[in-house]
């Protein structure tokens, strides 16, 4: 089996930062691309950044030259580094990873539970 552990969401004011980060462990064979996605209540669950693959590091445009992903591939971990959050910007957070296992050589998506970010305004 294959997990997705977030951590480091919260509450802060709008202007400040967060670091989220997530750890994938498990039966994995290759991890592809792993990234973040977002959804605010009533919203349907957007992209927000990933890393990986063909297209290195893609950003949504609405977090473009605000946050940063990164990737430590030696760990499974990526981390969503989130400068000047705005009230916008709250919603729950889920890690991605995209990745074949030594039983499904197909690459699949994977998700983790969520972590909650609130910016105050």
């Amino acid at each position: 089996q294959v997990q997705l552990v977030e951590s480091g969401g919260g509450l802060v004011q709008a202007g400040g930062s967060l670091r989220l980060s997530c750890v994938a462990s498990g039966s994995i064979l290759r991890i592809n691309s792993m990234g973040w996605y977002r959804q605010a209540p009533g919203n349907e669950r957007e992209l927000v950044a990933t890393v990986g693959g063909a297209s290195g590091t893609n950003y949504a445009e609405s977090v473009k030259g605000r946050f940063t992903v990164s990737r430590d591939n030696a760990k499974n971990i990526v981390y969503l580094q989130m400068n000047s959050l705005k009230s916008e910007d709250t919603a729950v957070y889920y890690c991605n990873a995209f990745l074949t296992t030594p039983t499904k050589w197909i690459p699949s998506n994977y998700w983790g539970q969520g972590t909650q970010v609130t910016v105050s305004s």
